[in-house]
């Protein structure tokens, strides 16, 4: 049996971790574009209670439709706590954050959690080695260098939601490792459902409400958080902390930013500079080096 009270499995293939990365680098890049078009329909709170209820609904009902056992009262007791962290505190102050700061300081931000992460991986005795702090290091000199042409303004309440969100990200990915939770997937699942209900209680709070019918585009770009930024990306990262190191997990962050960049440029008409593309091939390059260092699963215990 695991630390996590589920039979031991094997070490998944290289291409199934590729896969899993390839996902979360696309995926969740193209959302900085549909979560900043949904806000123009959707309060930011609000916002995040409906993707992460829908989601999770959907997901929990096919898992236990296909015999994955539920969460035990524990385990619920766990998700409660880790959605706290990995939902309310990330994705919700991210929303809100979104109406208040440039999209390069949002980006500079998000990028920082992988720094925290291998931080509070040190902390519980998992320490990066020195090839991985260099590719941390060259990361995210490269996003500071793909967002220096840009406006990177933010009011004070931004820059602290900014601040917040990442290290709650962080510090709930390394903290999940090693607990007794479900299997990933229901994890997912189990996190979204009770994020989405931290997310409404917050909106309540808030006095968030709906003060017009939201526009097809903005609904559409809500659903599209639901199937794929919900379900599809935050299911693969919770299958990758399972699986391989918290450095290489958290990558996504470095990849995100340019990734949005080519979002805009192909959906939105933007145009890329020669400045942006060498700073995205820096992050690329510091990703590379992080992948080659530490791409190996983590070994069944």
């Amino acid at each position: 049996m695991s630390a996590t009270g589920i039979a031991a499995t094997p070490a998944p293939r290289p291409w199934a971790i590729a896969l899993a990365l390839g996902v979360l680098y696309v995926v969740w890049g193209s959302t900085y574009l549909a979560i900043r078009i949904a806000l123009e329909g959707y309060p930011p709170f609000l916002l995040g209670a409906i993707r992460m209820l829908l989601a999770g609904a959907l997901m929990y009902a096919v898992l236990r439709w296909r015999g994955v056992p539920a969460p035990t009262r524990p385990q619920w007791r766990r998700l409660w706590w880790l959605s706290i962290f990995m939902v309310l505190l990330s994705n919700g102050l991210v929303n809100v954050a979104e109406r208040e700061v440039s999209s390069g300081m949002a980006a500079v931000a998000v990028a920082s959690m992988p720094l925290w992460a291998a931080l509070f991986a040190l902390a519980r005795g998992e320490r990066p080695g020195r090839v991985e702090w260099i590719g941390l290091a060259v990361g995210f000199a490269g996003v500071l260098w793909l967002n220096a042409g840009g406006t990177l303004a933010a009011t004070p309440t931004g820059m602290i939601m900014l601040l917040v969100a990442p290290i709650a990200w962080a510090w709930g990915s390394i903290w999940s490792r090693g607990r007794d939770l479900p299997t990933p997937f229901m994890s997912a699942a189990g996190q979204m459902l009770t994020g989405g209900i931290w997310m409404l209680a917050a909106a309540l709070v808030t006095g968030e409400r709906m003060t017009a019918w939201p526009s097809l585009q903005a609904s559409l770009a809500l659903f599209y958080l639901v199937g794929f930024g919900s379900i599809v990306g935050f299911t693969a990262y919770i299958w990758l902390l399972h699986h391989v190191r918290p450095v290489l997990a958290t990558s996504y962050a470095y990849v995100n930013p340019p990734i949005a960049v080519l979002f805009g440029v192909l959906l939105a008409g933007e145009v890329i500079s020669a400045n942006e593309i060498a700073a995205t091939a820096v992050i690329l390059a510091g990703v590379a080096v992080i992948t080659l260092a530490r791409s190996r699963p983590r070994p069944s215990r």
